[in-house]
Parts: structure tokens; C-alpha cells; sequence
């Protein structure tokens, strides 16, 4: 059969003279105030962005009816949400054919307090069987294609959300990160992502009873002040009553910072010359700037990976065993993809070792990361490559070489996972074919303030285009 070559290495980028144009979420939201705009022109203008777009990135699940906002700081502002967060009266299918097409007879907390925030979603978007790697690809799906170059891949697991906000369908969407999934597609996508610090927002109650909760929700943007807005209202409406309070961030502090930046990866894998540099730029970068920056070895234990995989695999196993219960469905684990069966049989195979990888990944979640007894924040790659050409990391990758693949793609990113402490990714540097690459930066539990503080400093004296037409305009 002859090869499609249309849909490869090609940019999608649905922005146009509509009512959305270019603007981020504040700017629509001045506009919304002076009534230069409606929230109807806003969600049909994102519907037929969708419509003109989704064919080439194939980033939806399904189409939302949802009831528009009257009241909320974001009413009006179309949005989208992964399809691992239930909404009452739509299913909800992770990325795989093992659960049932039953309508969540519930909405989640944490969506019930995104939609009384006022956002109005448009979409349910595509993620990898379970969020279990960092490429959305699914058997059920198909593959979710890469605004930037459409022969790559998105990143994971929230992939079909980054690839909207980065084709300019919608300014903001849903994301969450159990391992890298919030940071990772930001990085792939040319996107801010922040993974807020365990405990920040509200989440799935059921995952507290895990040995370390490793999800934290929070959303893709393409400005760092949109990030900045959605935390502070999140805020509001759940305060952490553990944490210093952000608030509303709204520009760079004067202080400067200790920075520590490192490029290696868990053990000794291969990292891309090109995103070595975009590091070591943006290290020169904020050196400029007045802030202290020193080269440190990377804060990760060595044994690291390997207690990470085998967390990663005990969740597989639990997920083919106990997947009904779980996730509230009907759920057939005969039909769960080849790398989350192999992740399960690893578990069943390294049952003796778990134990006691579960007691250093608790403590290190317990204990104070010691690299911030030095640093006020660590540089770092999000990921070791571009993005991957689809495929890469698709399901039809036999299971072993994909958990190799994984590995070296995205292994910079799970340690703040189990301590719990916030991570930024930004889209600083871009390859000499235009692919993003992202750059990220660590702090202590808590303190996603100094995150933001840094990022409009970094956007100011880095800017990056904020989508591919932007690019190549």
C-alpha cells in the first residue's frame, strides 16, 4: 500500500482572525470584561478550530456538550480535558480498550472544580494506555501528531491536550503528571508546564492510599502568566493547608537565585548534544542576569531508576488485577496493551525487590531534597531528545525495547514525582528544523512562586514563539 506522506512533517496551527486570534487566557479574559468578545464567539471559534485541525493531529477522544460557565474567573475560556479525569455522562476510557464505554455516573473532584472555575471544555483528549509512557499513542487511538512537525510525536501522557493548546485550538487544558506528564508534552509541544508541589490542588482521594502518590493535576499553557493565574485561583478555591501560599504571581522578583544546573541522566544515559546546550543557554542566561550558577552532579540516587520502574510496574500490576475497583468500570485486562501487561509480569517477577525500592522511594518523599540545602533551584533537561519520530514509543514497540526506549527519553523527570516538589518546564531552546525542546527547572516543596518569578524573567530575556505560524511568521 502506498505510504501516506501527507500527514508527515507537516506544522497544524489553527490560529486565525476569530474571535480567539493569538491571545492568551488573560488577555481573552480583558477582552471578555470589555465586551469586545462573547463567551459564544469564543467557544465556537475553538469548535471550528477543532474541527479544521483534529484530522491532522487526531488529539480528541470525543466532542464536549458542556453547560457554559455564567460565573468563575476563567467563564468563557474554552479549554479541553484529559480523558483519565471523569465528567459525568461520558466515558471515561484512559487510553485503552480495558474499560468500558459506561458514562461516568460522577464527575472528579478536581474536574468539578476546574468547571466551577468557568472553564469550558471542549474536548476530551487523547493519552497513552494509562498514562504508563511518554508518547500518546494508543491501540484504541492511534497516535496523537505534533503541531510543530507532525511526523513526531506529542510527548505524554497529556499529549492530546498539549497538541491543542500548541495548534492554537484552545489557550489552556488539562493536564496531569504522574511521572513527567504535565512537563513532558510542554517540553515536546513548545508549552509551559508546571507540575505543582503533592498537595497543591485537589486530586483523586483514591491515590492516597498508594505508598506515594506520585499524581499532581494542573494544566498546559503557552504563556507563563496563564500558568500564574490558573494556580492562583486554584488557590483560592482549595488551599492547601501544608503549604506556603502562592498567590498571584504577576512578575520576576528582584532577588537572585542559587542555581545549580546539571545535564546527566540516571545512569549514564545518552543525552542530545543539542538539548546539553539549550541547559547550559539558559544557565548563561540567567548568569547574565545577576543569579549564581553552578555545575552539580545530578541530585538523583543511583539507584533510582530502578526503584522507579519497579513502582511503575507494581501500579501496572495492581491496574490488570484490580482495574474495576480502581477505576469504578467494568474493565477487561485481556485487552490491556503488550508494555502494560510485560510492566505487570515484571512486577510478579521482581515481587522480592519491591519492598524494599517502596522504602527509599517513601523516604525520599518524606525527607528534604538535599540539593536545596545549597541551591534555590536546579536546571535541568526535561527530556534527553527531541521528540521522537511517531512509533518510537508506540504499542506496537515490543514491550522490553519500549521500557528501554522510555528510559532514555524521559529520565529526567519522575524524581520530582515522589518527593512531591514543583517542576517547570518551559519551551527555551528549539532544534535548527523547529522542534521545541524544554528546559527545566526544580525548587523545594512549595515554592511554585519561585518557579513563576524565574519563568517571566526566562520568557522576557528568552521568548519563544507560541505556536508554529508564530514561528515561521
Amino acid at each position: 500500500m502506498e505510504r501516506d506522506y501527507s500527514r508527515l512533517m507537516a506544522t497544524v496551527d489553527s490560529t486565525r482572525d476569530d474571535a480567539l486570534g493569538t491571545d492568551d487566557v488573560m488577555e481573552l479574559q480583558h477582552r471578555l470584561r470589555r465586551r469586545k468578545v462573547s463567551a459564544r464567539e469564543l467557544r465556537d471559534a475553538a469548535r471550528a478550530r477543532l474541527a479544521s485541525v483534529n484530522d491532522q493531529l487526531n488529539a480528541v477522544v470525543r466532542d464536549l456538550d458542556v453547560a457554559p460557565a455564567v460565573t468563575g474567573p476563567f467563564a468563557g475560556i474554552p479549554s479541553a480535558l484529559k480523558d483519565n479525569e471523569d465528567l459525568a455522562g461520558y466515558p471515561t476510557l484512559h487510553g485503552s480498550w480495558a474499560p468500558s464505554d459506561t458514562p461516568a455516573k460522577a464527575t472528579s473532584p478536581w474536574v468539578a472544580q476546574y468547571l466551577a472555575l468557568g472553564f469550558e471544555p471542549v474536548a476530551k483528549t487523547t493519552l497513552p494506555e494509562f498514562g504508563l509512557t511518554a508518547s500518546t499513542e494508543s491501540s484504541r487511538f492511534g497516535a496523537t501528531r505534533n503541531p510543530w512537525d507532525t511526523s513526531r510525536s506529542v510527548g505524554g501522557s497529556s499529549g492530546g491536550s498539549a497538541a491543542l493548546v500548541a495548534a492554537g485550538v484552545v489557550p489552556i487544558a488539562h493536564a496531569n503528571d504522574g511521572g513527567g506528564s504535565i512537563r513532558i508534552p510542554a517540553a515536546a509541544c513548545g508549552l509551559v508546564g508546571l507540575k505543582p508541589s503533592r498537595g497543591r490542588l485537589i486530586d483523586v482521594p483514591e491515590l492516597d492510599r498508594l505508598p506515594i502518590n506520585l499524581v499532581t493535576q494542573g494544566v498546559v499553557t503557552r504563556t507563563v502568566r496563564d500558568t500564574a493565574y490558573y494556580l492562583a485561583e486554584a488557590e483560592r478555591m482549595h488551599r492547601s493547608a501544608d503549604l506556603p501560599p502562592i498567590g498571584m504571581v504577576v512578575r520576576p522578583e528582584s532577588r537572585r537565585l542559587r542555581v545549580g544546573v546539571f545535564t546527566e541522566a540516571i545512569a549514564g544515559m545518552p543525552v542530545d548534544p543539542r538539548v546539553r546546550e539549550a541547559v547550559h543557554a539558559t544557565a548563561r542566561t540567567l548568569q547574565g542576569l545577576g543569579h549564581e550558577v553552578e555545575e552539580i552532579a545530578a541530585p538523583l540516587d543511583q539507584a533510582f531508576g530502578r526503584d522507579f520502574l519497579r513502582y511503575w510496574a507494581l501500579i501496572s500490576f495492581l491496574l490488570q488485577k484490580a482495574g474495576g475497583r480502581l477505576l469504578g468500570t467494568d474493565f477487561d485486562s485481556s485487552r490491556t496493551e503488550l508494555l502494560t501487561q510485560e510492566l505487570s509480569r515484571m512486577a510478579r517477577e521482581q515481587a522480592l525487590g519491591i519492598p524494599f525500592s517502596l522504602r527509599r522511594l517513601v523516604r525520599a518523599s518524606r525527607e528534604p531534597e538535599p540539593v536545596f540545602a545549597s541551591h534555590d533551584v536546579v536546571l535541568s533537561p526535561v527530556l534527553s531528545t527531541p521528540a521522537p519520530l511517531i512509533g518510537e514509543l508506540g504499542p506496537d514497540v515490543p514491550p522490553r525495547e519500549h521500557i528501554v526506549r522510555l528510559l532514555r527519553f524521559a529520565s529526567f523527570t519522575a524524581w520530582q514525582n515522589v518527593t512531591g516538589s514543583p517542576a517547570l518546564s518551559l519551551p527555551l531552546a528549539r532544534t535548527d528544523e523547529g522542534l521545541p525542546i524544554g528546559v527545566q527547572i526544580g525548587a523545594p516543596l512549595g515554592e511554585e512562586s519561585r518557579l513563576i518569578s524565574l519563568g517571566y524573567e526566562l520568557e522576557e530575556a528568552m521568548p519563544w514563539p507560541k505556536t508554529p505560524g508564530m514561528a515561521m511568521a
